[in-house]
């Protein structure tokens, strides 16, 4: 993962778990495992997939239904 990647990954990881404790009531670290254990977390880290370069709500959504449906769909 290149520099300019990461750091939109990070970015977008710091976002989404801010978006699980206020909506879930989450506290951080199962916030943190319920993102980093997430298909989508996988595809986010994946530079073949893009989904780095799409917004932070856009991610949020994806692992929203993930989390609803059990799986990434």
């Amino acid at each position: 993962m290149n520099k300019q990647m990461q750091y939109l990954v990070e970015g977008i990881t710091k976002d989404v778990i801010a978006y699980l404790i206020e909506d879930n009531g989450y506290d951080l670290p199962t916030a943190l495992k319920e993102f980093y254990n997430s298909e989508t977390y996988a595809k986010l880290s994946d530079e073949a997939t893009g989904l780095y370069i799409e917004s932070s709500a856009y991610v949020y959504e994806i692992l929203k239904n993930e989390l609803n449906m059990g799986r990434l769909l």
